[in-house]
């Protein structure tokens, strides 16, 4: 037996084990699934909900803090905390104040107020960008901004990194495949134009490969996350950042960064704490508290391109912007977000916790003589199937374990403990405890002994 994968049969009895063991848990959420199926698709309102580990999906009854509490009366450590839309913990005390007090107050105008300056004004001064708009999701972001980006480059070309995740932004549904071509990802539903004719693909910490990507100049843009977190995270190698920094000033390209996954790296993100200089950066998820907002920053030189562009075009809608973006309930959430819970105290805490986990997490791989690597950033830390961390998407996607996987997380809720799906990220929050990290500690190395089990 390989120290980095198990049988495929034992992996297989234990999945259907802990699967009997979920549907005796859950009668409740296995009744609601059945009712479920005459509304939506797969039996849930968001269809990608049923690719969850479990045999049904686990329906929540409410969460508060690093916990939830489903149908079936069960409470569960949450470590996914709604794939970092909850980062801060569920419902923390100041969101549930300012929806308290300002839900009769109005939710969306479609004009502006003086809670969006208090909230550029925290912008500002936490990310050290002057000019933000805001939208509703990041993948609203991410795609205006690609469509910003072109308009004030006159170039039609972008280029992002293989295994990227930036949404649901058509242009990076795209990777590498085995011979190193660029092709669209076999996942996506309903694509009519060629994705590739203007997304170049290159893999991560490969400075040469980018180089020939931005040679021709005519790329509009990079669009990249400064950790790649959703194939599996990927570290930037020690120079590469800054590189691509200088790179894409060389060739005249936008640098634009996602740091919708990465506010987990500090109170300004990877690139403040890293001294990073972006053009462009994107803010999601947990920005509004775990409800719909987001926004993206710019320096002054790329909003005064944006405001040229927009004058020079003709009337009407430039396909940038969405009615209920910038709403008066969404920015009150965000300022108290970026006021009051995402403080440097916070993030302390944060990282504390998920060195623990970490520590913890490495400590049981060994003991079970397992070769797998923990990777911690911040406040995230992911288990990736592979005896050293993987230094690029191709080799992150390698380490992905489809079998293996689902039927270890599955093992993990069935011990009181909820991971992300997709890929074995777990999140620290303000309101984890160091017993939460015993206890997920305690529930790993009980699985892995169940899974090793003759």
């Amino acid at each position: 037996m390989s120290p980095t994968t198990l049988p495929a049969e034992r992996v297989a009895r234990f999945h259907a084990l802990e699967a009997a063991r979920f549907l005796a848990d859950h009668p409740r959420c296995a009744a609601l699934h059945a009712k479920a199926q005459r509304h939506f698709l797969f039996g849930v309102p968001l269809h990608w909900m049923a690719d969850a580990p479990t045999p049904v999906p686990l329906y929540v009854d409410r969460a508060q803090g690093a916990r939830l509490f489903d149908v079936d009366g069960h409470e569960v450590i949450d470590f996914c905390l709604g794939d970092t839309g909850a980062m801060f913990g569920h419902g923390p005390a100041p969101i549930a104040r300012t929806l308290a007090e300002h839900g009769a107050d109005g939710a969306t105008t479609m004009l502006p107020s003086t809670i969006a300056l208090d909230v550029a004004d925290l912008l500002e001064q936490r990310f050290g960008l002057p000019m933000w708009q805001f939208t509703a999701t990041a993948s609203d972001a991410n795609r205006f901004v690609l469509r910003w980006a072109r308009a004030i480059t006159q170039r039609r070309h972008i280029v992002v990194f293989n295994g990227c995740y930036h949404g649901t932004v058509d242009d990076v549904f795209v990777d590498l495949d085995a011979q190193g071509a660029t092709h669209t990802r076999p996942s996506l539903l309903g694509q009519v134009h060629d994705l590739t004719a203007y997304t170049r693909v290159v893999e991560f910490n490969d400075l040469d490969a980018l180089r020939n990507a931005l040679a021709a100049g005519d790329v509009a843009c990079v669009l990249t996350e400064p950790v790649l977190t959703n194939i599996g995270m990927v570290l930037p190698e020690p120079g590469f950042l800054e590189a691509v920094r200088r790179l894409t000033r060389e060739y005249g390209a936008l640098l634009v960064i996602d740091e919708t996954h990465t506010l987990s790296c500090g109170p300004g993100g990877y690139c403040r704490a890293n001294g990073l200089q972006p053009d462009v950066l994107i803010l999601g998820k947990p920005i509004a508290g775990g409800t719909p907002g987001a926004a993206y920053g710019f320096t002054a030189e790329v909003g005064a391109r944006m405001q040229a562009a927009k004058a020079a075009a003709a009337p009407g809608h430039s396909g940038i912007g969405t009615t209920l973006s910038a709403g008066l309930l969404t920015l009150r959430l965000m300022r108290a977000m970026l006021s009051e819970v995402m403080t440097e105290a916070a993030y302390a805490h944060m990282f504390a916790v998920a060195q623990q986990v970490a520590d913890g997490l490495e400590g049981v791989i060994a003991s079970h003589g397992l070769r797998w690597t923990v990777t911690r950033i911040g406040a995230r830390c992911e288990v990736q199937f592979a005896p050293q961390r993987p230094r690029n998407g191709s080799e992150a996607r390698a380490a992905f374990d489809h079998a293996l996987e689902p039927a270890l997380q599955l093992a993990l809720l069935n011990r009181g403990v909820l991971l992300t799906p997709f890929h074995n990220m777990l999140l620290a929050s303000p309101a984890h405890t160091a017993a939460d990290v015993e206890a997920l500690i305690g529930a790993f190395d009980d699985a892995l002994t169940a899974l090793q089990a003759d």
